[in-house]
């Protein structure tokens, strides 16, 4: 079964790259003869056109993190299989990549900015200000939360930290390599990616393990530099060349556990029943939660921060927008379906180690079929996934700068609104409630929170498409509806719960960001049926 349902979601993902992907590039009329702002507004900062592949890695590395892991690993532990796979293979192709490839597109004709300033040009100034608002706030609890979770594995795995400190000095000087010294990138590829691969097999020497130790508060602290110098620094000498060489982890990653299955056929032992229940758990309903707990791998609304933020800046043409936008999209649903397949394997989530654990152990099997040890197969699966941690905690500190940059209306310079954006995450770190930090008491409430970003960018991407484009927009509408409905009742459904365990504090953020939403769609529905009645242009 692992490998049909393989073997189905990339014929799937396949097909529709050429035909849905081709519907949308003929609705949003690409054309190479336009000049993207990476070459209008160059200024070797923000603005620096990139090499396809290059902007590929950047921004699958961005928008993949550990989202399309844990999400389907835990939604699968408590649904089952079948409505997961239907969720990622149908959201990714008709949800999330709408919501990416549009996201891009429409900040790309925006002058690079945000889905602020679409929504601030075809909706309101105030609808504007509440989504960046909305978007700045969703950031900074990212930082946050990323921060601790990097911080913590940096301490307990000294493999894990020596990888990711390597390739940051290797991006440094990768990124001199291509820009600098106008090295071609297939040379520079060849000589940099190999040493990002061994870097797992060097971590795991005794001399790492025994020497590179350093406490959870001393790695916090250095994150926080590093963070803020990945926000400031030019884009093509730290975050882009760092994503891009992380992504040949995942590709690599890929690589193997499809080798594995392919090989492994239908020799894989199936513990996961196909459908478990559609309450498995009090206040755990199959709709709406099995689509707020699988985002990344089907649709979120942090992928219309990063397509709209730092992958706009950069890209060299239109057409590019094609493979990374959508293209990007359904390599992540690709993994969030390997990630199934771990725990179709395993068969349920154990309470030390969680999702990760599982996928751990689902990958060292896949590994194991082409005769990879399983502990270094294992390492390397961990190792995939706490990276790309670190990748989604820089890019959501330069995000976090751009959006407070927009909203301040340029007034604020990159160096202090790092800053700013910084400090509010450390407040979320240091500021404790009872005997829990900030950022632990509100992160339970942040899966829909994404959702709802998701299905407010769909909802400006909606009104781009019928204002500015002139187009129908049916395929935008049906997915915001959807996700809007759909977060909106999660959200409703969180509140009720909290209530009856006198979370409070989570009961008024569930409530305040309901109220903003709603804000955000009257304003929006006011517009746009101004729009149908031909009141506006």
């Amino acid at each position: 079964m692992v490998l049909l349902l393989t073997i189905l979601g990339i014929v799937l993902f396949v097909g529709a790259y050429f035909t849905y992907g081709n519907f949308l590039v003929r609705i949003f009329d690409l054309k190479n003869d336009r000049k993207t702002p990476s070459e209008e507004q160059y200024d070797g900062i923000d603005y620096c056109p990139a090499h396809p592949s290059v902007l590929l890695g950047h921004h699958f590395a961005s928008i993949a993190g550990a989202g399309p892991i844990v999400g389907p690993i835990t939604a699968g532990g408590w649904f089952g299989w079948l409505p997961v796979y239907l969720w990622v293979v149908i959201g990714s192709i008709f949800i999330g990549g709408v919501h990416d490839f549009g996201s891009l597109v429409a900040s790309m004709r925006h002058k690079g900015l945000s889905m602020g300033e679409v929504i601030d040009q075809w909706v309101s100034r105030k609808a504007k200000i509440l989504f960046l608002c909305f978007t700045w706030l969703a950031l900074v609890l990212v930082i946050a939360v990323f921060l601790q979770l990097s911080a913590d594995t940096f301490a307990q795995d000294p493999a894990v930290a020596f990888s990711a400190t390597l390739y940051i000095f290797l991006a440094l000087i990768f990124g001199l390599m291509i820009y600098r010294f106008r090295i071609p990138l297939l040379y520079g590829s060849i000589i940099a990616i190999p040493i990002v691969l061994i870097s797992v097999w060097i971590g795991k020497m005794d001399f790492i393990q025994e020497n590179f130790v350093l406490s959870m508060g001393t790695w916090r602290w250095l994150l926080i530099g590093y963070i803020f110098f990945a926000s400031v620094l030019p884009v093509w000498l730290l975050l882009q060349p760092r994503d891009y060489l992380a992504s040949y982890l995942l590709y690599f990653a890929v690589l193997i556990a499809s080798i594995g299955i392919l090989l492994g056929g239908n020799s894989f032992e199936i513990s996961l029943p196909v459908f478990k229940s559609f309450v498995p758990d009090k206040n755990t309903y199959l709709w709406p939660m099995l689509f707020v707990t699988v985002a990344c791998g089907a649709v979120s609304g942090f992928h219309c921060m990063v397509a709209s933020g730092t992958t706009s800046k950069q890209i060299r043409c239109e057409t590019d927008a094609k493979p990374v936008g959508y293209g990007a999209m359904l390599l992540e649903g690709f993994v969030a379906i390997i990630a199934l397949s771990c725990i179709m394997l395993v068969g349920k989530i154990p309470k030390e180690g969680g999702p990760l654990a599982v996928f751990g152990e689902g990958f060292a099997k896949f590994a194991a079929i082409i005769h990879i040890n399983p502990g270094l197969g294992k390492s390397l699966g961990l190792l995939v996934v706490n990276s790309f941690i670190l990748t989604t905690l820089d890019t959501s500190t330069r995000l976090a700068r751009y959006q407070l940059q927009e909203l301040s209306k340029m007034k604020l310079d990159r160096f202090s609104a790092t800053i700013i954006s910084v400090i509010a995450a450390m407040l979320l770190l240091f500021v404790r409630t009872g005997n829990e930090p900030a950022w632990k008491i509100i992160w339970p409430i942040f899966g829909a929170s994404n959702q709802l970003v998701a299905g407010i960018a769909l909802l400006g991407i909606m009104v781009w498409v019928a204002r500015g484009l002139g187009k129908k927009y049916y395929f935008v509408q049906i997915p915001m509806i959807f996700m809007l409905i759909t977060t909106i009742s999660a959200l409703i459904l969180f509140i009720v719960s909290n209530i009856r365990s006198h979370q409070y504090i989570l009961v008024v953020v569930a409530g305040l960001l309901i109220f903003l939403a709603v804000l955000l769609i009257l304003e929006t529905w006011t517009v746009f049926r101004r729009f149908r009645k031909g009141q506006l242009s």
